[in-house]
């Protein structure tokens, strides 16, 4: 059974490397063998890795996406995986669990893991939203009455 994607209006997504644009309408794309891919939500670029959880994915997607460089980015993997471990040593279990994916080849799950870090911590400290203000307008629609011809 083929994996099937589901695109909008100008979402990009990264399939083994290649960078793919999508145009003005959505698209259906299905994929009957073995890819590495992420959609262009799932993508960090370099220059967004201002902490340590953000390297680590970062990494992580480069052994995914370029698997011909896997054996370079391994030693930054854990040079950076030891650094987290020292910055946060109370999320041990949590790096343990990222590691064996990535060993074990399953980076696509190490990424999910590793975004559930940062997430977490950047919506504690992040201050709250303003709630928006709400402006109710109510509009009537005039109908035509029915003509009668007779």
């Amino acid at each position: 059974m083929p994996l099937k994607l589901v695109l909008r209006p100008g979402e990009k997504l990264i399939v083994n490397g290649a960078v793919i644009g999508i145009g003005d309408h959505p698209v259906s794309l299905f994929f009957y063998n073995k890819v590495n891919f992420l959609r262009g939500r799932e993508i960090l670029k370099e220059e967004n890795c201002d902490t340590i959880e953000k390297r680590l994915y970062f990494v992580i997607q480069l052994i995914y996406i370029f698997p011909e460089d896997a054996a370079t980015n391994m030693v930054h993997f854990a040079a950076i995986l030891e650094e987290a471990r020292a910055q946060h040593p109370d999320k041990e279990a949590l790096f343990d669990e990222v590691q064996t994916l990535v060993r074990e080849g399953n980076n696509y799950r190490a990424l999910k893991l590793c975004r559930k870090l940062f997430d977490i911590k950047e919506t504690m400290d992040a201050p709250p939203a303003p709630k928006p203000t709400v402006e109710v307008v109510r509009r009537r629609r005039k109908v035509a009455a029915p003509s009668i011809d007779e």
